[in-house]
């Protein structure tokens, strides 16, 4: 059932062996600008999913670089129905960057994530444990008011914020949660990645046990973890299990896969979890179905709580869908990425391709949710509230439609949500049915 695959991270990495017709230039004369366009250019070719679409006359002296050619040959992925080509995936980066990242669960930087909750306010959505960030004492729900002095709008209006955090050593100005500012001065180093950053068992009372666990990332160092975890709540008797994906962009097929064996591996054995489709050149060779193993510790899932949020991408997704022709699925949070698909890995001059090369579907067929798969429960995701405590709204949700099958109403971030709830509340058919109606609070 493990694969050589990858389903990528949105502007971030994907990781996974590398394969390809392709012929990769290497050494110092082979690697030459027009080779490695030349390169790409074959390599898309090859293996990119709409390479039906790609012209067949390419001049490759029209761009400068491989990632330019790059770009102009994802402009001929379908339209995404706003008039822009659907593909945002395919990229190219540093063949030792991605392995860092994937194999070692490890990258170079400031250690955080962030969120635009407005024009002109950024906030921390996450810092990495131990990360220089964290060592800065930054924390989740800070706002940043400045980069270098300049203000989140002027930098907005230039070259934007992701260029300035391209920048080491960099002046941070920040607000945190009670108003106070201050401002520290912080250098990229090496962070480490704690792909599961907590994990626990719910007593919701009468007996029922409830599994939780934040999973950040789909990287190979949270394999071993996944035993333990799942371990503790087959013999705390889980059935249901809240996995919280809101901030977790993909990652690993392998690790994938892995999970979902955990989940449904007992109640799914042999049934399918994923059909993966390539391009008509490479079906025959390439695509397969990913079927459910029994492990040691599955265990025998009833419901499946994911909470969602707009950076819930590509594997988390793939979870999602794949588990819910088998299982009851509720997704909490808000709309999805939208990513049913993935890339290969394809290296040359110590650099790696990553065309999008397959998509994915489940056992009932279902794929095709470039839009992203739309909440069951709206909740919000209050940044002033810790993941995963009692008063994160997207934990009261959750518990709340495991204890009554109902949705709450989604209270407003910082709210105390005291809640009623009806017998019937609203509820969407992830392809849009809707199913029942009413809901109240008080």
């Amino acid at each position: 059932m493990r694969a050589l695959l990858c389903l990528s991270i949105i502007a971030l990495l994907t990781g996974c062996g590398s394969s390809g017709s392709a012929s990769a230039p290497s050494g110092d004369t082979q690697c030459s600008n027009d080779a490695q366009k030349q390169f790409v250019l074959d390599a898309m070719r090859t293996w990119y999913l709409w390479n039906d679409r790609i012209p067949a006359q390419v001049d490759i002296n029209g761009y400068a670089t491989p990632d330019d050619l790059l770009a102009f040959l994802m402009t001929f992925s379908p339209d995404d129905g706003s008039g822009q080509p659907i593909d945002r995936f395919s990229f190219i980066n540093s063949a030792a960057a991605d392995q860092q990242f994937f194999g070692e669960g490890r990258f170079e930087g400031f250690g955080f994530s962030s969120r635009f909750l407005a024009a002109d306010d950024l906030r921390l959505s996450r810092v990495f444990a131990g990360s220089p960030a964290d060592m800065g004492g930054l924390e989740r729900g800070q706002r940043i008011v400045a980069l270098n002095g300049r203000t989140i709008v002027e930098i907005q209006a230039a070259e934007g914020v992701s260029a300035v955090f391209g920048t080491s050593p960099l002046e941070f100005t920040m607000r945190d949660t009670s108003g106070r500012e201050f401002i520290v001065t912080i250098a990229q180093d090496i962070v480490t990645i704690d792909p599961i950053p907590q994990s626990f068992i719910i007593d919701a009372g009468a007996g029922r046990m409830v599994g939780y666990m934040e999973l950040y990332q789909f990287v190979s160092t949270a394999d071993a973890e996944f035993d333990a975890i799942f371990a503790s709540f087959r013999a705390a008797g889980v059935n249901d299990v809240i996995i919280d994906l809101r901030d977790n962009g993909g990652g690993l097929v392998s690790t994938t896969e892995l999970l979902a064996d955990y989940l449904g591996g007992d109640v799914a054995e042999n049934l399918v979890f994923t059909i993966t489709r390539f391009n008509a050149d490479r079906a025959a060779a390439n695509n397969r179905s990913a079927f459910f193993s029994r492990l040691g510790n599955s265990i025998s899932l009833s419901r499946l709580i994911v909470i969602t949020g707009p950076s819930t991408a590509s594997a988390s997704e793939a979870i999602a869908n794949g588990l819910e022709p088998h299982v009851e699925v509720t997704l909490v949070g808000s709309t999805t990425s939208g990513k049913p698909v993935g890339q290969v890995g394809l290296e040359f001059c110590e650099q790696i391709l990553r065309p999008t090369a397959f998509q994915l579907f489940n056992a009932d067929d279902f794929g095709d949710y470039f839009d992203g798969l739309p909440a069951d429960c709206a909740a919000a995701d209050d940044l002033d509230v810790p993941v995963g405590a009692e008063t994160d709204p997207n934990m009261i949700a959750a518990l709340a439609f495991l204890e009554t099958g109902a949705c709450p109403v989604a209270a407003l971030p910082g709210d105390q949500m005291k809640l009623r709830l009806d017998d019937d509340v609203q509820q969407l058919d992830r392809r849009g049915s809707p199913q029942r109606v009413y809901a109240d609070a008080w």
